[in-house]
């Protein structure tokens, strides 16, 4: 095959990482919009959407395996590819933790503990996943340090939020309330945990994507973990 093909490949390949990112997302976006206005239909189209996620998923991986093993790339290509590859399994992870929102708000029927704001920790990890996909798309590094030191501040919030949740079941007078009303409670907390959870681990994919950056444009594992 032609070297220019190949490099044509190549670029194909980042281009595709990237649409994927923006797919997942939107997924991610939708599934924030859904839970905070209790929209099941949109709910509904998250959930079914992560099958463009996963097909997405199968066909870079494939390019990737493809490239690999008829190109026998070296040095920074290999990286690239390497890289990609990680990234796109980032990329469908997110995908889940998404669809995850999805499900949640088919359980949500009212607001609680309104001083947990998931809006702000949601858009906060798209930043993040924005970020590394750009840093990745213009091989910057310094982003990929940049992204690495935000997701301790994103760690700190779901902390605080968790802590939140917790500090406020305990005081509540659970003795007063039904046993209908107690296990209503209780399934809002876990609901509530889960999406923290989830939004966290949202970060840590968008700190992958830039630890795999790193390790792309300059050959630095710092970040990887």
């Amino acid at each position: 095959m032609a070297r220019k093909d190949y490099q044509e490949q190549l670029d194909d390949l980042r281009e595709n990482v990237l649409y994927m990112s923006e797919v997942v997302m939107e997924r991610l976006r939708m599934g924030l919009d859904a839970l905070e206005q209790k929209d099941d239909e949109l709910a509904w189209e998250v959930i079914d959407g992560d099958e463009e996620v996963n097909q997405l998923y199968l066909e870079l991986e494939q390019d990737c395996i493809d490239l690999l093993a008829l190109q026998q790339p070296v040095a920074s290509d290999l990286r690239m590819i390497a890289a990609s590859f990680k990234i796109i399994t980032d990329l469908e992870r997110i995908g889940d933790l998404a669809t995850n929102l999805g499900e949640y708000t088919h359980e949500a029927n009212h607001d609680v503990f309104p001083e947990v704001d998931i809006q702000e920790l949601g858009a906060l990890t798209l930043d993040m996943i924005e970020d590394a996909m750009d840093a990745y798309a213009t091989e910057n590094a310094d982003g990929c340090y940049a992204i690495a030191d935000r997701d301790d501040d994103l760690d700190q919030l779901c902390e605080r939020a968790s802590e939140i949740v917790v500090r406020d079941l305990i005081e509540t007078e659970l003795e007063e309330n039904t046993e209908e009303e107690v296990e209503q409670l209780l399934e809002d907390v876990s609901r509530l945990l889960l999406t923290v959870r989830d939004l966290e681990r949202v970060g840590d994919h968008a700190v992958n994507i830039a630890a795999r950056t790193l390790y792309m444009v300059e050959n630095d594992d710092e970040l990887i973990y």
